[in-house]
């Protein structure tokens, strides 16, 4: 997530808020018919870093994108705010952090705000001619028609003679599922294959990262080929064009990692020569920018270049334009990947990056079914169970720390943790108030139960929910949560009292509190965790049943592991709540092997708000049983 535009207080500068109130005017030849538009045209990759020639990637085959950086910007700091594929996907189409809109979690569907639209659509009643082709996989539902087309054969030819147009063409060549693709030659030799320092060196990890370049150069290959149709049509001129991948490299601990390594992606831009007054002050062809971007600045960047006023609620800043603005911060986040829930928040400031685990008892290896078919995953976690990983390799299949600090200056793999040095005590905290200022700004719902944003806000859209009346006290929950993670010693005092809250929220990190500080946390709230074994919200029931089934006597485990039995039926509590308790059945170990047939038994289908949602419990009712075979 990139710093939010609209905000004005907490110090920003007179000339900050006069470069707003430049944008919330119409732009200067807007409504001028005679004013020349830039076509805008974006070519977009899957699942890769800055992996490339014009990254200084010298074993990486990039041609086509390396020629567009030398004509062209190449930005150096820049983060997909998620670091998987829809949630990614959805900041850049609503201008939103998905955090505060509900729209974080992988392959999920709420409703948009109400009253707004996606960014193509303001550029439609401008007069642009809107093209996608072709994967959408927004996690907002579609407020009426997006598109002029969206499609395999979307392009920006179907226009009509004169219009200026903006189109999208994804590639899908790099994507993750290419990576493990066999059988395969590879072009790039393994055994050259600079390794990050979090993976070992193996063969199959070789391999991996090897195809891995294989298909980045495939991936160029399709914007070399976009590129040559605006040259042949003789368009290239009158043509603004970004290419970018939509977040880091699809092996384990890039993609669906919320911290540099799988943030971090390319984006370079070319401003041709009659628009070079949309460029900013650094533009030049060759050059470089340090300027901090994220996905969630596309959406007003697009606006402002085609002259579009940029709606005061888009949250992101418009880097290119009239008047480019810049980041102090970026931000990321990581909510459920398929089937594992998960809630991580990240922010940057170009050198330091941190990470705030609120929910570090969960490793960042999760076993989510579709990551373990890499091989890099397999034999990496067979490594780890085996013992015979180096220290800095081991981090992934571990509990996480409450913070994470790096330094990307002189660790650039992000493998040794500064959060506890004294001399890092303050970038630390800098980074933490950034983040949470952000949260609280944006009024960030992923701190709810993912089934609350259904449940919560009376249908509602959760942005729109979380702002109407008492339905979402974030203060509350916010500092529920905070002190949930914070792992300070004398926190189960606090967090018993918080199981007396009216707020299901805030009784569920109360839960989750102890739960994460184990044995001796479970051991002081024994009695609140078993009254919450009756608590009328499901999450809060899973919560204290989880910490009871790993951490409670023969009597507790029995009453939590059948509590957890029944909850995990998708046909009597939904989808929401059977994943929230197969997770738990599965974190509490051998103590669930003797319910393992009825973790077989139970149903696999069951009504769900959307169709995006219906493989998680399947996964998971075949996954969480099968270490017991």
């Amino acid at each position: 997530m990139s710093a939010s535009r609209p905000a004005l207080p907490r110090g920003r500068s007179a000339a900050a808020l006069a470069a707003l109130l430049f944008l919330a005017l119409p732009a200067l030849g807007a409504d001028d018919k005679d004013a020349p538009r830039p076509n805008i045209v974006w070519l977009t990759s899957e699942d890769h870093g800055p992996h490339m020639g014009c990254y200084g990637d010298t074993f990486a085959t990039t041609p086509n994108v390396d020629a567009l950086a030398a004509r062209g910007l190449t930005f150096t700091r820049v983060w997909s705010n998620a670091p998987v594929c829809a949630p990614a996907r959805t900041t850049i189409i609503s201008g939103l952090y998905p955090p505060s809109t509900g729209s974080e979690h992988m392959r999920s569907l709420v409703p948009f705000p109400k009253d707004k639209k996606m960014y193509p659509q303001y550029l439609r009643d401008a007069g642009y001619y809107c093209t996608n082709n072709s994967k959408e996989d927004y996690n907002l539902a579609k407020p009426g028609q997006v598109w002029d087309e969206s499609s395999a054969k979307a392009h920006w030819r179907n226009r009509k003679a004169g219009q200026p147009f903006f189109a999208v063409f994804n590639s899908t060549k790099s994507h993750e599922s290419q990576v493990r693709a066999r059988p395969h030659t590879p072009v790039h030799d393994p055994a050259k294959v600079k390794l990050p320092a979090y993976h070992p060196d193996t063969p199959e990890t070789r391999r991996d990262w090897a195809q891995y370049y294989d298909v980045v150069s495939r991936a160029d290959a399709d914007a070399g080929a976009r590129l040559k149709e605006l040259a042949d049509a003789g368009l290239a001129g009158d043509t603004i064009v970004f290419y970018y991948a939509d977040h880091g490299p699809g092996l384990p601990r890039g993609k669906r990692s919320a911290c540099h390594s799988g943030l971090r992606v390319p984006l370079v831009v070319h401003i041709p020569e009659k628009f070079k007054h949309l460029a900013p002050p650094e533009y030049k062809p060759g050059g470089t920018s340090d300027r901090l971007v994220g996905f969630v600045d596309l959406a007003p960047t697009v606006l402002a270049l085609a002259g579009v006023k940029v709606p005061e609620w888009m949250q992101g800043k418009p880097f290119l334009g009239p008047a480019p603005a810049r980041n102090e911060f970026l931000f990321g986040f990581r909510g459920r990947m398929d089937e594992r829930p998960d809630l991580v928040r990240s922010a940057t400031d170009g050198r330091f990056v941190y990470v705030r685990n609120y929910m570090p008892h969960k490793p960042p290896g999760q076993h989510v079914q579709y990551m373990f078919e890499m091989p890099t995953a397999r034999v990496w976690k067979e490594l780890f169970d085996a013992g015979k990983l180096k220290p800095e390799q081991t981090a992934f299949w571990k509990p996480k720390p409450a913070e994470e600090l790096y330094d990307l200056a002189t660790d650039p793999d992000e493998v040794v943790n500064l959060a506890a040095d004294p001399a890092h005590a303050a970038t630390l905290a800098k980074l933490r108030k950034a983040q949470q200022d952000l949260a609280a700004e944006i009024r960030d719902v992923g701190f709810l139960p993912e089934g609350e944003f259904f449940s919560r806000f009376g249908g509602a859209s959760p942005y729109d929910g979380a702002r109407t009346g008492g339905a979402y006290p974030f203060e509350r929950i916010f500092a529920a949560a905070e002190l949930a993670a914070r792992l300070t010693p004398d926190g189960v005092p606090a967090l018993r009292a918080l199981f007396k809250d009216d707020d299901s929220a805030v009784r569920y990190w109360a839960a989750m509190g102890v739960l994460i500080r184990g044995e001796a946390a479970v051991r002081a709230a024994g009695e609140e965790l078993r009254a919450a074994l009756k608590d009328r919200s499901p999450d809060v029931r899973i919560a204290a049943a989880e910490a009871l089934a790993r951490y409670g006597d023969a009597a507790d485990q029995k009453a939590a592991l059948d509590a957890l039995i029944d909850l995990a039926s998708c046909e009597a509590h939904g989808a929401f709540t059977a994943v929230a308790a197969l997770n738990a059945l599965d974190a509490a170990g051998d103590a669930a092997k003797p319910h393992a047939d009825a973790i077989r038994k139970l149903p696999t289908k069951c009504k769900t708000p959307d169709a995006r949602y219906d493989s998680y419990v399947p996964r998971l009712v075949a996954d969480v049983p099968a270490k017991w075979k």
